[in-house]
């Protein structure tokens, strides 16, 4: 059999990141007897793409019409780097010995990538894939997504804090008088909210007609648009209601005033900056419905998720809760940094037996950049047992061992000189915490969505493709989850 279970893991809880983050991880391979390998690759990609199918009517040459499936597709690519951990493509074969062996990887997000999401007829996703390349025969692959959440934060534009107010008002008529009218108002304290928070609801009617009203229904709803660009452009809507009330009804010549709230639940924010297949709106829909053959009143309000709350809105928390924002994460493990930004460092394979490099202070951790010696009998291209190594002075190592870095660096990498990673790297700069910046502010939880895929598979995969941990992918979003007392 050879190889017995590769195991992808990645360096925080929640295997999610911001764009402009480095994400590190390892590839823990097993094996049953020794294998022979041209070496172990790995690759970081983001894309977007989008299918649905359409049905068209043609005439073939009989005349007679028949209908034909057609898809409607679309891509982008946002990256995608990939290099060797061990070996290269065109080097000689090397054996790696039985038993459990550890290969530390790491990558630099671009800065600009839109947030991870999954639709019914399209996503925005990430992955990481480890490639055992073996000459002569079929590669064997793993592969797990992650997620990336691009920050919107609510404070950034004052118009996030302006109130919604909804005014409908109808009247009936009845034979050949007219009644007097029925209005429904609807207030919310302000348009920018973020998962995890409520919505505030101030409802008022005043039911001024002999016409009875029904119910009255607001939703929260998700409006999806995808773009496809082959084989001519298009676009496709969804709608999904996220959550909703039921007001109840409101007789003729009654008036009420009914205060409730919409939960938010885990979701991506607003709009999918920098996607151009995938448009992503909440908006608040309230539906009057009356009796009778007389058309309803409805409205319509444009909502924003983000990810940074609005400073000193508090918004009241579900029926039976208090306002404590926690995350879902013993106390022990809790950091003063953003969950997202580990304050220590990810750690090494049990075979590291070198000094290690200075590691960075930085809000992410990193691997130490160092690889392991193998057992004894040592496959071609490492260096000798009794070598120091890397060798002394030299920040990397050398071209013949199996670095981290391929032979040339991608450029979305920081250059290879000095103290790895590097102090800056134009291309890739590291991103603050957003939340240092609002002194007293809760940090959020990384709670996974409703909205998720049953396979991450795409056509680059070959039908060897493993898939590590969960088989179901629900990407994670920051979530301002409430706690009872």
């Amino acid at each position: 059999m050879g190889l017995k279970e590769c195991v992808i893991t990645l360096d925080n809880n929640w295997n999610t990141y911001y764009p402009g983050q480095t994400v590190n991880g390892k590839a823990d391979f097993t094996f049953d007897k020794p294998k022979k390998v041209r070496g172990i690759s790995v690759k970081f990609k983001g894309v977007a793409e989008v299918k649905w199918t359409t049905t068209e009517s043609i005439r073939g040459t009989d005349g007679k019409s028949k209908n034909m499936s057609i898809d409607n597709t679309g891509s982008e690519e946002y990256f995608s780097i990939s290099y060797y951990l061990l070996g290269n493509k065109s080097g000689n074969d090397i054996e790696i010995p039985e038993g459990t062996h550890s290969y530390p990887f790491t990558c630099v997000l671009p800065p600009t990538l839109p947030s991870s999401f999954e639709g019914e007829f399209g996503f925005v996703r990430y992955t990481v894939k480890v490639t055992l390349d073996r000459p002569w025969k079929f590669d064997q692959e793993t592969k797990m997504a992650f997620t990336v959440t691009s920050h919107l934060d609510l404070n950034s534009l004052p118009e996030y804090r302006n109130p919604i107010h909804m005014q409908m008002e109808k009247s009936f008529c009845c034979c050949w008088c007219k009644t007097g009218p029925l209005s429904v108002d609807v207030r919310l304290p302000v348009t920018g909210y973020c998962s995890g928070q409520t919505i505030p609801l101030d409802v008022n009617c005043e039911n001024n007609s002999g016409v009875g009203v029904q119910d009255i229904i607001i939703q929260l709803i998700k409006f999806v648009t995808f773009r496809c660009t082959s084989p001519i452009s298009g676009t496709k809507r969804v709608v999904v209601v996220i959550s909703e009330h039921k007001l109840g009804s409101i007789d003729g010549h009654e008036a009420k005033n009914i205060q409730k709230i919409l939960e938010i639940p885990p979701l991506p924010p607003s709009n999918l900056v920098n996607c151009g297949l995938i448009d992503l709106e909440y908006k608040i829909h309230v539906d009057c419905v009356v009796s009778g053959m007389h058309m309803n009143l409805e409205d319509v309000a444009l909502i924003t998720l983000g990810t940074v709350p609005l400073v000193g809105f508090q918004p009241p928390p579900p029926d039976g809760q208090t306002t404590n924002s926690l995350p879902d994460v013993p106390q022990s493990q809790q950091s003063s940094e953003s969950p997202l930004l580990s304050s220590q460092p990810y750690p090494q394979s049990n075979q590291m037996n070198v000094a290690s490099y200075p590691v960075q202070q930085s809000p992410a951790s990193f691997p130490v950049q160092n690889a392991p010696y193998p057992p004894q009998g040592s496959p071609v291209g490492y260096p000798p047992q009794t070598m120091p190594y890397p060798p002394q002075g030299l920040p990397y190592p050398m071209p013949a061992a199996p670095a981290l870095y391929p032979p040339a660096a991608p450029a979305l990498y920081p250059p290879q000189t000095g103290i790895y990673p590097a102090n800056t790297s134009p291309s890739a700069p590291m991103p603050e915490n957003p939340y240092t910046a609002y002194p007293g502010m809760v940090q959020p939880v990384f709670k996974e969505s409703q909205f998720s895929t049953q396979n991450i598979h795409d056509s680059t995969d070959n039908q060897h493709t493993m898939i590590s941990g969960n088989q179901v992918f629900s990407p994670r979003y920051p979530t301002y989850g409430f706690v009872p007392k």
